[in-house]
């Protein structure tokens, strides 16, 4: 929902010759500012997906390999409450043959979300889940864990520049335009993630290299401006 911030001003609006208000008199323009940011944080998926004709046998097999890559990132200095289950799924997998429904097994997928605030580990982390029984990696995204700072930066910047459009354009009206504007709507901000993958890793693969790179924080606003006709 987008916010609208009204800014008035004590002065009564300019009058003209005649004492009318010049109420038509506007200039309207959007204001855009962009931040490159450099993220702190990155959360990534981890899925250890286990099969077997026997529910319980799959249900065993998952659970110790759960247990044993949270052991195995709590060791890399991963804190406990950064570990949590995003997904857990019991499925019956079935086969088909000249149209007949033949009965596999059960398919267990439990998936961790890992939150790592230090970036220069998260391809060990990666690596050392698959190594302990990780055989599915998803949704790796980094992030600003002071999102709303930078945001109120970009705001900042989408204010200047409209400013700066209302006074081009006056400028190129010939006409004065009033600095102060008697409208802002907020537009919203947006986050573009940095990255953003879904793989089945192997065990005993190369080191997995996961480049932050940068985040985009956006801002956007409308802004209404009162300007008078130069004489």
């Amino acid at each position: 929902m987008k916010e609208e911030l009204k800014v008035y001003n004590n002065n009564p609006p300019p009058l003209d010759r005649n004492g009318r208000s010049h109420k038509g008199h506007l200039i309207k323009v959007s204001g855009e500012g962009e931040l490159a940011v450099q993220p702190d944080s990155a959360s990534v998926n981890l899925g250890i997906i286990t099969e077997d004709k026997q529910l319980i046998t799959a249900q065993q097999q998952n659970s110790a390999e759960a247990t044993k890559v949270i052991d195995s990132l709590i060791a890399l200095g991963i804190p406990k409450d950064h570990i949590q289950t995003f997904d857990y799924r019991i499925e019956s997998e079935y086969d088909f043959d000249q149209g007949k429904q033949i009965f596999r097994g059960y398919k267990i997928t439990h998936i961790l979300k890992v939150i790592i605030d230090d970036l220069s580990i998260i391809g060990n982390v990666v690596d050392t889940a698959v190594q302990n029984g990780v055989n599915y990696v998803s949704n790796v995204q980094f992030t600003a864990k002071n999102k709303d700072l930078f945001y109120q930066q970009a705001l900042v910047l989408a204010v200047n520049n409209a400013t700066e459009k209302a006074k081009t354009i006056a400028s190129t009206i010939n006409v004065s335009l009033i600095p102060t504007p008697i409208l802002i709507v907020e537009g919203g901000s947006t986050v573009q993630p940095v990255f953003n993958q879904s793989a089945t890793f192997v065990k005993g693969i190369a080191s997995t290299p996961l480049e932050p790179g940068q985040i985009k924080v956006r801002a956007d606003v409308i802004a209404d401006f009162k300007f008078t006709p130069s004489h």
